[in-house]
């Protein structure tokens, strides 16, 4: 009999239902007849005899499993659907090390994790969109379930090391948050040979089976080295680690020479002072910034952003790979970029003193940076020079050099965007940025912070500017015009729950915040920030108040940009390095062409994809940092050094060292002075017997006791609790 012909027979019983009830109101317990019976009111021997035959029919329908000899209990895969339709959610899946999972609710974000069992994943993986079943929640206990079917898949393929013996083999992940071996029968080998890290791919996963079965597709290599781990993270999260063919093919094709009928229909800028301000290792330029003075005493400032849109059409074989891609990715010691290197390095980047198309936003501004007007079109420029960072630094600071009336007149235009923005309300977070000094095999000889400086602000502020004048110039409603489709760079306002968490924490520390307004909260955001500067909390505080706010997405609902305090805001300025650029640039030329709107649903897809490919990036990004952290502490085993409690578990104390922001753990079982318990709500552990505190921010002195290069973990102890 059909699962379908079997469910509906369940349906139209209502003796069945009642008995079926029984089984879902408690799925953890199993029962035998009587005890059923029981919970029905049945006292009489003819109703028991039928309690008896629903039993056997829930057992041939599998609704309901037999776990001993005449007691049974709810089987969640096979249940009625519609006998329970409420007790279904959709969610993806947060796999554990332990093997158990929590289940984040799909587009919700305010609603409860489901706690899903080792036993109840189903064969679920990290990251997984799966269906699951919630129990009925017992009193004082977190939401449960049972994962039911897994609806996709979030990883095809599997970095690890391969463990080989006589008649198998094993894939044994890299990913912490992968909690089971994959199986290699040794004729799925492809020669990889044991201790050597590999890709592979799951090809089955019976239902009984412990472990998925799979194949190596790839042999990686020896595992410490370089290039073999650099590879290694970005295949463990579904990155190419290289263009395909006909990509690059198409990529050949494309002329550098500009076509003069392509040069006549722009708006020429090459007589105008243009330059580039990059990173000194930068070798993609995908903007520049132009400036003259009018007549009236104004200033035409353009800022010219790299026309990948003339060169990268619709559908095309470039342009597919790019959006799969999603971004570029800046790696420790390498950029994987989103476009083949011909055109991310050459033919669209704005290298100095070559004729380069651009899709531009210029803006005339008074001495106090007040927009006069503003255009967007098409140019062709060329960049008198390439600035690095340091270079433009030096002329802000010795206010001389190569072009240093223009670079001083951009920085004080630039000072009144930034000071205007906070004026607004935007919020000063400040970010840090690891940098390495590596060898040429790429073993890192020293960490140091990437200093934030006013010709990276410079940049910035035009940057912004742009990105909010091209959302507004869309995003604006224009008479009775509905505003059509746009790709939006979004940020929400922080969750309540999690913002009055962090007043009631910075409370105990001393700092107060004003939240009565979103001007108030972003007032006191930043005046807590200056108060924290140089103080042992201020890491600490930093990291929890970028936790307290939402992250910011890509989409077509444009809610504004919290952060920043813009109503409106897009990306408009790197289209060589991430695709909703790109997206905006081809809408922007649309519209400005008088075309019709596209389709939303189409393009907030994309929007998701984008999302989702930044994040994976970031973590990818992550993952090199923390890989060459390991690294460069290897060769440091026994040696001290001073760092910031960033963190507290019930397993002990994350510790970031200063000087190079290496991130370790003190195990609480290494403080052997006292036994250690958290203190959830106060960011601390403390000392059971004599009350010794070690809160979040605290300064401590530790030693490296071990260093897992392949787990990118780092262990350390207190120098303080040493026997």
């Amino acid at each position: 009999m059909k699962k379908q012909t079997k469910e509906i027979e369940l349906n139209n019983n209502t003796f069945v239902t009642s008995v079926l009830r029984i089984f879902s109101n408690d799925p953890f317990s199993a029962f035998n007849y009587k005890q059923v019976s029981a919970r029905m009111g049945i006292s009489d021997r003819a109703s028991k005899e039928l309690v008896i035959n629903v039993i056997h029919k829930l057992v041939k329908t599998e609704a309901i499993k037999e776990e001993s000899r005449g007691k049974y209990k709810l089987n969640p895969s096979y249940i009625n659907e519609n006998l329970m339709p409420n007790s279904y959610v959709v969610g993806s899946v947060d796999m554990k090390q332990t093997g158990k999972a929590y289940i984040i609710i799909d587009k919700n974000k305010d609603s409860e994790d489901v706690f899903i069992s080792a036993n109840n994943t189903n064969h679920a993986m990290h990251g997984d969109k799966v269906k699951v079943f919630l129990f009925p929640r017992r009193k004082g206990r977190k939401l449960e379930g049972q994962v039911v079917e897994v609806i996709e898949r979030a990883r095809k393929q599997f970095v690890g090391i391969v463990q080989v013996s006589k008649k198998f083999a094993f894939l044994v992940p890299d990913n912490n948050n992968i909690p089971v071996d994959i199986f290699i029968p040794l004729d799925c080998l492809n020669g990889a040979k044991n201790g050597e890290k590999a890709l592979a791919r799951i090809t089955d996963w019976p239902e009984r089976a412990s472990n998925p079965f799979g194949e190596i597709i790839q042999v990686l290599g020896i595992p410490g080295d370089n290039n073999v781990e650099m590879q290694s993270i970005l295949a463990e999260l579904n990155f190419p680690l290289k263009f395909p063919d006909n990509v690059e093919k198409e990529a050949d094709r494309i002329p550098e020479a500009i076509p003069e009928k392509e040069i006549n229909k722009r708006r020429d800028f090459r007589s105008i002072v243009t330059f580039t301000i990059d990173p000194e290792d930068a070798k993609d330029f995908d903007d520049a910034l132009s400036i003259k003075q009018l007549k009236n005493g104004h200033w035409e400032v353009g800022v010219h952003i790299a026309d990948v849109s003339y060169y990268v059409q619709p559908n095309s074989l470039i342009d597919k790979e790019a959006y799969e891609r999603g971004t570029s990715i800046y790696l420790v010691d390498r950029v994987i970029p989103m476009l083949p290197e011909r055109l991310a390095n050459g033919v669209c980047s704005l290298h100095a003193n070559e004729d380069k198309l651009c899709f531009s936003a210029v803006f005339e501004m008074d001495d106090n940076a007040h927009i006069k007007n503003e255009w967007f079109g098409k140019t062709v420029i060329r960049s008198n020079r390439r600035f690095t960072y340091q270079e433009a630094q030096d002329i802000i600071e010795t206010e001389v050099g190569e072009y240093a009336e223009e670079m001083l007149t951009l920085n004080k235009l630039a000072l009144k965007l930034r000071d205007e923005r906070f004026k607004s309300g935007a919020i000063n977070f400040k970010s840090t940025e690891v940098k390495f000094q590596l060898d040429e095999k790429g073993k890192p000889l020293g960490v140091f912070i990437k200093e934030i400086k006013d010709s990276n602000r410079l940049i910035e502020d035009f940057m912004l500017l742009a990105n909010k004048k091209v959302a507004s110039y869309i995003g604006i409603k224009k008479g009775n015009e509905i505003p059509k489709t746009f790709v939006y760079r979004v940020h929400d306002e922080p969750n309540a729950e999690k913002l009055s968490t962090f007043v009631q924490f910075l409370s105990k520390l001393g700092y107060t915040m004003k939240t009565g307004s979103r001007k108030n909260l972003a007032t006191s955001f930043n005046n807590l920030f200056e108060a924290i500067e140089g103080k042992g909390e201020e890491n600490m505080i930093e990291t929890i108040a970028i936790r307290t706010m939402a992250k910011a997405y890509y989409s077509t609902d444009n809610i504004g940009h919290y952060g920043l305090a813009f109503p409106y805001y897009s990306h408009f300025t790197s289209p060589i390095r991430r695709y909703p650029d790109l997206m905006v640039h081809r809408l922007l030329e649309m519209y400005m062409e008088g075309k019709p709107s596209v389709n939303k649903k189409e393009y907030e897809e994309s929007c998701e994809h984008s999302s989702l490919m930044e994040k994976k990036a970031a973590e990818a990004e992550r993952a090199s940092i923390k890989y060459k952290q390991a690294e460069y502490l290897q060769d440091k085993i026994g040696q001290t050094f001073f760092g910031l409690i960033s963190g507290v578990s019930k397993w002990g104390l994350f510790v970031e060292l200063e000087g190079n922001k290496c991130e370790g753990m003190v195990s609480l079982k290494q403080m052997a002075d006292d036994f250690y318990y958290l203190d959830e709500d106060n960011y601390q552990v403390i000392g059971q017997r004599y009350g010794n505190k070690y809160k979040l921010g605290d300064r401590i002195k530790v030693k490296i006791i071990r260093v897992d290069i392949a787990k990118k973990q780092m262990d350390f102890v207190l120098v303080e609790n040493e026997k």
